[in-house]
This record gives structure tokens, sequence and C-alpha cells, in this order.
């Protein structure tokens, strides 16, 4: 076997952190034997479902999640330990912050080989021109200490481009893969899981997977129910999920008199048996890597609406597995939702393709993806030494 060393600020309840976990999970089959090094910030449950699918972890107090330069320089000085006492064939580190200092300390270290996976970027929607620029900059210097950065989509790789990170041989393509068998495998009925959410068969049921923070765009859909009620009368909007924006989406709904047919059902670990109970998947984001929901949702056979930013469009093939609308548009977003809830033949096509573009994104195919990434960097390594 040979060792690696991943690096992240946290696990918690969402896309990165399983796509690291089923990352490793892969690459210990392939042959490397993954070590995460993880903060004090991660989430108890995620921590423990790590652990029970074999993860070995090793916590650094010092790693965390926003930028504190002294606890920063502790943390790369733990890591360089770290990296020298086990010596890591390869160090692949995970999202922004942990991706810095984590390649800092292999630098310092000297490991043979690193990879970066962003699991998406900073690069807009989440805060203003300066901590941006901040953030572009130490990208592009971190971008000098990395063999291989591996983005979710081809989208992701030319945004990085658009910004002078990195070379473009460089990157690789390596989707967050989706067990989409294990998913249909123990989806419940349709029928059972609206029982458990006390919907009715006749409802028309738009669902949101994901944090309830400001970069998902739940306010938009909020915003995009009162048109869709005026056009389909059964309309439901479900959000998987809880967040700082909880209160705020609530009122937002009360205050436009739809507040009944808005349910906020909090964080669940698994959302499987919610997905059953939809007609449609909704992902009106303001900066998405990949949207990991969007795969599961079509797994399940659920037409996708989605808005144009980040991977999105590389995940949705408009019009032919779902719809994809304009960024910040609430109207798009309530014209393309009542288009699938007015014409069932449409929401049949579209969720019939929705499967098989799913296959696109599957564990089996990232994870061959990666290990063939990591074997064809060991092996260059191995040339040089």
């Amino acid at each position: 076997m040979i060792p690696v060393v991943h690096v992240i600020t946290r696990l918690t309840l969402g896309g990165s952190s399983e796509n690291t976990v089923s990352t490793m999970e892969a690459l210990e089959r392939a042959g490397y034997a993954g070590t995460l090094a993880l903060g004090p910030e991660s989430e108890a449950a995620t921590v423990a479902d790590a652990r029970a699918r074999g993860c070995r972890l090793v916590e650094v107090d010092a790693l965390c999640r926003e930028i504190r330069p002294v606890r920063d320089v502790a943390a790369v000085a733990a890591l360089w330990r770290l990296f020298r006492r086990t010596r890591p064939a390869v160090v692949h580190t995970h999202t922004s912050k942990a991706g810095f200092v984590g390649r800092l300390a292999a630098r310092l270290a000297g490991v043979p080989a690193v990879i970066h996976q962003p699991h998406g970027h900073v690069f807009y929607g989440y805060w203003g021109p300066s901590r941006t620029a901040l953030f572009v900059a130490l990208e592009r210097l971190a971008a000098r200490w990395t063999d291989t950065i591996v983005t979710l989509t081809p989208r992701e790789v030319e945004e990085h481009l658009e910004r002078r990170i990195g070379r473009v041989e460089q990157y690789a393509v390596v989707p967050s893969g989706v067990p989409t068998a294990a998913l249909r495998a123990t989806a419940p009925s349709r029928a059972a899981a609206r029982a458990r959410l006390g919907l009715g068969p006749g409802a028309f049921v738009v669902m949101g997977v994901g944090r309830l923070v400001p970069i998902k765009g739940f306010d938009l859909l909020v915003a995009a129910l009162p048109a869709l009620l005026a056009r389909v009368p059964a309309a439901h909007v479900v959000l998987v999920g809880d967040g700082e924006e909880r209160a705020a989406l609530e009122a937002r709904a009360a205050a436009l008199g739809v507040a009944g047919r808005l349910r906020i059902t909090g964080a669940v670990g698994d959302v499987t048996g919610h997905l059953a109970a939809a007609d449609v998947l909704a992902a009106p984001s303001r900066n998405e890597g990949m949207g990991r929901v969007l795969v599961e949702a079509m797994a399940l056979g659920l037409p996708v609406v989605g808005a144009a930013v980040g991977g999105i469009p590389d995940v949705i093939e408009d019009g032919g597995c779902g719809l994809v609308v304009p960024p910040e548009d609430p109207a798009a977003l309530a014209e393309a939702l009542v288009d699938l809830g007015v014409d069932a033949a449409l929401r049949a096509k579209l969720g019939a393709a929705a499967p098989r573009r799913a296959e696109a994104f599957s564990t089996a195919v990232a994870g061959a993806a990666m290990a063939s990434i990591y074997d064809g960097l060991v092996r260059a390594k191995g040339r040089r030494r």
C-alpha cells in the first residue's frame, strides 16, 4: 500500500466532505492507504460516519476554516510534522483553506507529489472584490506547489484558468462520485416518502437540498413560489437542510403569503428518502462546483432545474434531463418549474433521461478516474528518483 495524507479543514454534512471520504474509499481499494488530517470544527456525526467507513483520521487542532494567521502558521507546522513523520508519497488537499496550508506544508516537508481538489471555488458569490482578489492571489501562488489540480467539471477548469491559476496541463476533471445504483436500491417508494412528509399524491413537489446559506440561492426559490402557485396550485416547496437563512426564508414566505406551501425539514444524513417524494429538484445556486444533489436526484429519475453557474451546466443537459435557467432570476426559475408542473409529458421525458445522465457521475467513474491520476503521478515521480 502506498501512503497518502489527505487534508481538509472540517468534515460536515455536504458534498465536499462526502466526496473526500468516498475518494479515500476508492483509493484504498486501488492500493493507496489514506489518512485524513482534519480540523476540530468538524461535525461529530460526519466524523463518526467517516470512521465507520474505514477512514483513518488525525485531528489537527490549529486547522480552521476562516483565516486566522496565528492558527494558520501553527497548522502549517503541525502538518509539516505529520508529513515528515508519515512520509506520504502523495498529499491530497481538499477545499481552499486546507489547500493553501496543506500545500505549503507539503512543499516545506518535501512531499514527492501534491494534488489539490478545490471542490468548487470561491471566485464569486461569497465575498466582495478585495477578499476575493486575495484568495485568487493565494490560489495562484499555491498552484506553483501543485502537481495536479482536480476539478469537478470542465467549467471549473475554465474558471481557474480565466483567473490565471495554474497551467492547463496541471488540471484533471473528476466528478464527485455518486453511488447511483445504491441510491436506487435503498430509495423508498414515492407513496411512502410522501406519507412520511405528509404530502398527498396530487401535490407537485419541488425540492431543494443543501445548507440554508446565501450561496445556495434558496431565497430565489421562495421568491419564485407565488408565481409557481399561480399556475400550479398544487405546488409545494420542500427544503431539506438547515442554516443561517432558515428564519429569513420562513419570514419571506410569510410576507409573500405562501408560508403554507414552504416546508423546511432541517438537516438529514441521507436525503434519498426525501428526494423520492419529489417531482423536481431545484438548485438555484449562486455558485456551485458541480451540484452533487443534482446527480442524486437524476439517479432517482427526477428532472432537475439549475442555475447557469459553476459546474451546473456541465451536469444538466438542458432540455435533455433538466432545465438550466439564468442565475439570480426568480421569474425564469418560476417559469421552468411551471413548465414541468403543467406538462406531465415533459416531466416524464426529462425524468426518464436523468438516470442515464447520472451514470457519468457515478462512484465507479470517479474512483477509476482518480486512481488513474494517482497511478500516473506516482509512476512519474518514481522515474525522477
